[in-house]
């Protein structure tokens, strides 16, 4: 029992192991929208939110862990945050969530809680998770004996339809007011194994229905010539589908914007001010704003795949090739969510178990194509590859555009760990590549267009500031000292002409210099620096779309391609060299990956320039 004197309870804590829909049961029991996926080790920090019906009350979401002993770094934050909120005065419940379809894999973790609990003097509640899936199927289960042999209270319910919640919003506010706690028992953890073994077999469900459906979908998709034909299939339809789906909703900002700035520019009098509005505000934020359908489809196409419960299969596909590269298919993940952001990519390498492979993810997670080039790559694809399409409409130039360009980063980021992995010394242990298969579901659409949603609020909002902050000194910077009549006498030219020399090897004049050097604050600033460039320049016309300003200039297919094989290789944001140094304890690795991917990515850049050019183009 723990020495603490009771205080009054205003913490509660929702733990439970990968994919047994927990954080799903989080976002309905706080009505928040946390990240939810179908893929062990997506959530890979303690979310916090104030718990529906107790508003004094703060409910703590831990990671997912298999049990008690963490092997993954994001197991031991789970099982080290526990053991200090099990000290907590203030704790005053835990609700322990397990699969009921999958009551082995849930059992041995909720009594190692149960356990805990009874010796800290904390009451629990055991969450039977899926109820509904057993429903749906006529399958019953004893849950209430199933708690007396557990020695906790067991609640059957359902995160996904919200069964079961008024029941455990009462259980919840007994235990705050009445704390009932497990008895205090020191069973070691290899009989708690054997007891969580032999529940199941009492307890749960009988006979192979619930995996009929599963293992027909995984013959299909998991086989060794339509698996990964189908893998590449929806590789290629999910970047096929960033132009396709998004077009509409770009065209519908674009004419919004024009429509916005028809109007509002001509009321401003005051010459300074209207040149502001003009060529910051609408040419170079809006620039930028044009490209957030995209991060939108972006995001909700990866939630469908993850909350699908595909993704483990796609991990699991990846990772022989991967093991090739010095990866595991582990990797694969934290790599694919480096697609959306680098950031939480680099969270999501917690789940790799093995400490070599985590760090060669590491190093490839900054060269996948991240949302931040995505405004990048769509601007000058638009610029130079034909919007026409082939077979029936079934293959956009564009969107094979896109996907080249994805694939090339990745491919850049294999390559580079597997010339690591060969050269390195290091002589660690290596951990055996293990992987849940998670039964397959239908995704939940609501919170997936809301982490959609989401998804692009955070991105305008994190990438808002740098760019306001850009934007207006780049316009500065071009305005004066002769306000806008000549941008090549202007400050920002000077500064751009002393950089100049760096970049005409690549075909690019000094105004593309500076939208490239700026945008090491944020790969999205290249869209709106240029904005404010090519808006001062135009200043006496109409917003015109930036794309048709690119195609109106002197800037070639040469250099064109060397622009999006540079972003494509060239390391990271600021932002996202911080995270790298934090999680892997090392400011050395970041600088260095930064200097060797940049020069990689100018010396790659030169060689793609050079041949287009020698080819015509």
């Amino acid at each position: 029992m723990t020495d603490n004197p009771r205080q009054e309870p205003h913490k509660a804590l929702l733990i439970g192991s990968p994919n047994c829909g927990k954080t799903l049961l989080f976002n309905r029991l706080t009505g928040l929208q946390h990240r939810v996926a179908n893929f062990p080790g997506i959530t890979v920090e303690i979310a916090s939110g104030k718990l529906s019906g107790h508003p004094g009350v703060t409910l703590y979401d831990y990671p997912g862990t298999y049990s008690l002993q963490a092997i993954s770094g994001e197991e031991r934050v789970a099982v080290e945050q526990f053991e200090l909120a099990l000290k907590d005065g203030e704790l005053g419940v835990v609700l322990c969530v397990i699969d009921v379809t999958r009551l082995e894999k849930s059992l041995y973790l909720a009594l190692q809680v149960i356990r805990e609990c009874g010796r800290a003097g904390k009451p629990v509640l055991v969450l039977a998770n899926m109820i509904d899936v057993l429903e749906n199927h006529r399958i019953n289960i004893d849950l209430e004996a199933l708690g007396r042999d557990m020695g906790a209270t067991v609640l059957g319910i359902s995160a996904r339809t919200g069964q079961g919640l008024e029941r455990l919003d009462a259980a919840v506010s007994e235990q705050l007011s009445n704390p009932v706690c497990p008895s205090d028992h020191q069973e070691p953890d290899i009989l708690l194994r054997g007891n969580a073994h032999q529940l199941a077999r009492n307890y749960g469900p009988k006979g192979d229905i619930l995996l009929r459906t599963q293992n027909r979908l995984d013959a299909f998709f998991l086989h060794t010539g339509f698996g990964g034909i189908a893998f590449f299939a929806i590789m290629y339809l999910l970047f096929q589908s960033i132009f396709t789906w998004s077009t509409p909703a770009m065209d519908a900002v674009e004419q919004g914007l024009v429509w916005i700035s028809d109007r509002v520019v001509p009321m401003i009098d005051t010459p300074l001010l209207k040149d502001f509005t003009a060529d910051a505000l609408f040419s170079g934020l809006g620039a930028f704003l044009v490209f957030v359908p995209q991060i939108f489809v972006l995001t909700f196409v990866i939630g469908l795949l993850e909350d699908s419960g595909y993704m483990a299969r796609a991990a699991l596909i990846c990772h022989r090739p991967l093991r090739f590269f010095g990866l595991t298919g582990k990797s694969f993940i934290p790599m694919l969510s480096g697609v959306a952001c680098a950031i939480p990519g680099i969270y999501a390498a917690r789940s790799i178990d093995s400490p070599r492979r985590r760090f060669l993810t590491y190093m490839a997670i900054p060269l996948m194509p991240c949302s931040a080039r995505l405004p990048v790559y769509t601007l000058l694809i638009a610029a130079f590859i034909p919007s026409t399409t082939a077979l029936g409409g079934l293959v956009g130039y564009q969107g094979l555009a896109m996907f080249l360009v994805y694939f090339f980063g990745m491919l850049c980021g294999l390559l580079v760990t597997a010339m690591v992995s060969r050269f390195s010394t290091s002589e660690e242990s290596d951990l055996p590549f293990v992987l849940e298969m998670p039964a397959y579901r239908l995704p939940t659409l609501v919170p997936l267009l809301r982490k959609s949603w989401r998804r692009c609020q955070h991105f305008i909002t994190k990438a808002g500031g740098i760019i306001v902050a850009v934007t207006f000194v780049i316009w500065v910077l071009g305005y004066f000292p002769n306000y806008g009549a000549d941008l090549g006498a202007s400050w920002l030219g000077q500064m751009g002409r002393f950089v100049e020399p760096v970049f005409a090897p690549l075909g690019l004049d000094w105004r593309y210099g500076v939208a490239v050097m700026s945008s090491f604050l944020a790969r999205e600033v290249f869209v709106g620096t240029l904005g404010v460039i090519f808006g001062i320049e135009g200043a006496e016309e109409n917003m015109v779309p930036l794309v048709a300003q690119i195609q109106n200039s002197d800037l070639g297919i040469a250099s064109g391609v060397s622009l999006l094989v540079f972003f494509a290789v060239a390391l990271m944001c600021v932002s996202t060299m911080a995270v790298l140094s934090k999680e892997s304890a090392s400011n050395r690795l970041a600088i260095r990956m930064f200097l060797a991917y940049s020069g990689m990515a100018y010396v790659l850049a030169l060689l793609a320039y050079q041949l287009v050019s020698l080819f015509g183009g």
